[in-house]
């Protein structure tokens, strides 16, 4: 009697699993979008299998080979969308109502909860209008000094290792100026990664970093329960790490808070200011969170875990995406020693040649072929190779017709290694990005997005921006950089990896 109900029970839900994809996917095919063939329940998941972060791209290039630039792909019960057609990236990008986040992202909510990254409707709308000013240009100016500082530091790092021989893994060095800068920047607090590589907080944010990572690609790992029963050693240490992080972030933002209020008290106060404040960038140095603090959603500031949010979601966006950019830049230079020989003279051009001069705002917005240089690492190595949409409702868009509950997930590193629209795809031409003419990436805006576009385009690129030119500058300054140690293997993961690092030879500059 059990075998028969367990079967009959069996049968009924691989019927509703057919029924269910069956009217999605003719929906689909009638747009000509097709895919892999499914198993009864299981969907495509038992081809995953064997995929990770060393053969993802490989793996999506040969399934974008066979089924086209969008094709639909069932793992269990969810229909997730792969879409590498610039078209219908700037059909979703760029829409007003498309903006809710992939359900894919949902295991980080125990960390970042639901600030600018994970948070969708009034709430997202809300927090993207608070935090827009924070990212004026005339506040952004304020931070050079500590990009500057911080990306000295580096240097002095790595002066006992430059003797033109020794390869260097660069990941290490980059990430902790990556978060010393953020550190200072977001909070207004000096965490010393660099110095102090130990700290608790920096140690906790790596290791949830990792993690993370290692989540986003494991099927079996994306829900908290499934976590927590597959890896429970792993799950217990996450969960501290997030404690030692919330538990920082809180504190420091309660001194903060408190220094708000004597301020108020005391008649010293001064609120954030406009971005039309012409002169603010050189009367005061506001943290990312002095900002928060000091807005208000309907009348009421927000509360400590709001900010918390945003503050957490903000040193994760930031110190991952730029160390992978600065360390690829790198090892891209090195590699090209006509490109490093161009940097140096746009550099000594615009900087002269005191090494310890200080990088002003000005002088970054200057380096245009640096400027080049760092888009032509992104369209190489995308800092974020992929972002996730889910349509909540059956839509008509960019000419087709999408079922509702669909992932969508936008392969932005398929995109810029697309031989119809960046010839000579795998080779490395800052020149591409010096004339809009000489690339067909500038005919659609939304070929060439590294740092996603549309509403929800990355809201610190002009940040990140600034601090990749201010530390490779300054290591151009310092070093002259040689191709020593292993190629780079790539890891497709949230954030953009090597396997083998990102390893260059150093040797200090005289002249």
């Amino acid at each position: 009697m059990f075998l028969e109900l367990t079967l009959t029970l069996l049968a009924i839900i691989i019927a509703l699993d057919y029924f269910n994809k069956k009217q999605r996917n003719e929906l689909l095919a009638k747009s000509n979008i097709t895919g892999p063939k499914t198993l009864p329940i299981l969907g495509n998941a038992l081809t995953l299998r064997n995929v990770n972060t060393e053969n993802m791209e490989e793996y999506l290039k040969g399934n974008t080979s066979r089924y086209g630039k969008i094709y639909r792909f069932w793992v269990f019960h969810q229909m997730h969308l792969r879409v590498a057609d610039p078209k219908f990236v700037d059909a979703i990008l760029s829409s007003q109502q498309h903006i809710t986040k992939s359900s894919f992202y949902d295991f980080l909510v125990d960390w970042l909860g639901r600030g600018l990254l994970m948070s969708n409707g009034k709430k997202w709308h809300t927090r993207r209008k608070i935090i827009t000013p924070a990212f004026h240009f005339k506040i952004l100016e304020q931070f050079v000094d500590i990009f500057d500082q911080q990306s000295a530091i580096m240097v002095d790092k790595l002066r006992s290792q430059a003797d033109g021989k020794t390869p260097i893994n660069m990941f290490p060095f980059v990430c902790g100026m990556a978060l010393d800068t953020l550190t200072e920047a977001a909070m207004g607090v000096k965490v010393n990664a660099q110095e102090n590589p130990d700290f608790e907080y920096v140690k906790a944010l790596n290791y949830v970093s990792m993690v993370m990572s290692k989540r986003f690609v494991n099927p079996s790992q994306r829900t908290p329960l499934l976590f927590r029963l597959t890896s429970p050693k792993v799950y217990k240490e996450t969960q501290r790490c997030i404690g030692i992080m919330h538990k920082f972030t809180n504190e420091v933002i309660e001194k903060r808070r408190d220094a708000l209020e004597a301020a108020i008290k005391n008649g010293t106060y001064q609120t954030a200011p406009s971005a039309d404040d012409q002169d603010y960038g050189r009367k005061l140095r506001m943290a990312f969170l002095d900002v928060l603090l000091q807005s208000t959603v309907d009348g009421a500031p927000l509360t400590n875990e709001d900010i918390r949010e945003e503050v957490d979601t903000f040193m994760f966006e930031g110190h991952d995406t730029t160390t992978s950019a600065i360390s690829f830049a790198l090892y891209l230079i090195a590699r090209h020693p006509e490109v490093q020989k161009k940097l140096m003279a746009e550099v000594t051009q615009i900087m002269g040649t005191d090494r310890n001069k200080p990088v002003s705002f000005r002088d970054l917005q200057d380096m245009k072929y640096l400027e080049c240089t760092i888009k032509e690492t992104l369209r190489l190595f995308p800092s974020v190779p992929a972002v996730g949409r889910e349509i909540t409702e059956d839509v008509a868009l960019g000419g087709i017709t999408l079922p509702a509950n669909t992932n969508i997930i936008l392969s932005f590193s398929l995109i810029l290694r697309d031989p119809e629209y960046f010839p000579d795809p795998d080779a490395f031409k800052p020149e591409r990005f010096l004339n809009e003419g000489e690339t067909g990436a500038h005919m659609n805006p939304f070929v060439y997005t590294p740092f996603s576009a549309g509403p929800r385009n990355c809201i610190g690129q002009r940040f990140a921006m600034l601090e990749m030119k201010s530390a490779i500058s300054k290591m151009l300054r310092h070093f002259e950089l040689l191709p020593l140690g292993p190629e780079v293997q790539r890891l497709t993961n949230i954030v953009m990896r090597s396997k083998t690092g990102a390893h260059i030879g150093l040797l200090p500059r005289y002249v």
